[in-house]
């Protein structure tokens, strides 16, 4: 009887009428459409996938790999820079050891003249030493560039090799070439250019001479690395602009590699500012760099205090040069960017 009575009323039922029927919400309806809508590529694409994943933890690789060595030099730099920023204010006993203390004496020191003499003096030999570089390094890195098909690696090489000896021995055998019965002075009196009188060390020349000799190529990497980059058709443009060899050099080689005669000049400023070795093999008395005065005071003053105060003194003009560059460099990308 259950049953039938369950039959029955399953027959009984009236199928209801499509009016009747409630419709799904708008929302809901939106939805599935633009589910349905959607491309499957786009889904697929939506998905991240194994190689995306490798992708995306590969840069935190590198982080987590060059974290300790950049924490290390950091930790180093900031300590020594506290280390001579602290005794920068500090004294000397009657021994000639340094003592931390809160003393000004050594900045208001700094403006004496002779001081001031000799860091202009190091900031015109550095200037100097730059724009030599630049006219010596432009024609070799553009010759090698340009013109040294398959000898370019063997040609860096040539130059690059060279300067892996130490720089006190190159500077002893730079100072043996320059002396006054080295081969240089003996060539240019053999045709008439010198006579007995002539000499080159204990002279600005010769000081200017082994920082040229020994920061050269530190200008001619980077232009190298410059004009390997830069579009060759450029240059044929420029020839049929310009006519001329010179005048398609200085309107369109020196602007299209601007950004690497900066780095150059940055890589042989700075090291040439606080230079000593030369001065102190191929200069004199008058010749004498910041460098050659901070040795002094460290080594055979016996005074670390005003040693600590020029070196930061130095760094401050460093610091000036560098931040000079950093804000030519973001200018010159942010107009390459528009």
């Amino acid at each position: 009887m259950a049953t039938r009575s369950n039959r029955t009323g399953t027959a009984s039922r009236a199928p209801q009428d499509p009016a009747e029927q409630k419709p799904p919400p708008r929302d809901a309806r939106d939805a599935q459409g633009t589910q349905d809508a959607q491309d499957p590529l786009d889904r697929t694409r939506s998905a991240p996938t194994p190689g995306t994943r490798a992708r995306t933890r590969q840069p935190r690789l590198w982080t987590w790999l060059l974290l300790p060595g950049t924490l290390w030099m950091a930790g180093f730099l900031v300590a020594s820079l506290l280390l001579v920023a602290t005794l920068a204010l500090g004294t000397t006993d009657p021994l000639g050891n340094p003592r931390f203390g809160l003393n000004f004496a050594n900045l208001t020191a700094l403006a004496d003249p002779a001081y001031s003499t000799v860091l202009l003096r190091s900031l015109g030999y550095a200037l100097i030493t730059c724009l030599i570089c630049l006219a010596v390094a432009y024609p070799v890195a553009y010759a090698i560039a340009l013109c040294g098909g398959r000898f370019k690696n063997l040609l860096i090489a040539a130059i690059v090799v060279p300067f892996f000896a130490n720089y006190l021995v190159r500077m002893y055998g730079w100072s043996v070439v320059l002396s006054d019965d080295g081969p240089l002075l003996k060539a240019l009196r053999a045709i008439g250019l010198a006579d007995d009188g002539t000499k080159i060390l204990q002279t600005g020349a010769g000081v200017i001479a082994g920082l040229v000799y020994g920061f050269v190529v530190f200008m001619i990497i980077p232009l190298y690395a410059a004009m390997e980059r830069m579009d060759t058709s450029l240059i044929e443009a420029g020839r049929d602009l310009y006519g001329g060899p010179l005048r398609t050099f200085l309107f369109v080689t020196v602007p299209a590699t601007r950004q690497g005669a900066a780095a150059g000049c940055v890589l042989v400023f700075l090291p040439a500012m606080g230079d000593f070795v030369s001065a102190q093999l191929m200069g004199g008395p008058d010749q004498i760099m910041i460098g050659n005065l901070i040795q002094d005071k460290f080594f055979q003053g016996q005074n670390w205090p005003l040693g600590s105060a020029l070196t930061m003194l130095l760094m401050a003009v460093l610091f000036l040069g560098m931040l000079g560059y950093l804000r030519r460099t973001r200018k010159d990308e942010a107009e390459a960017a528009r």
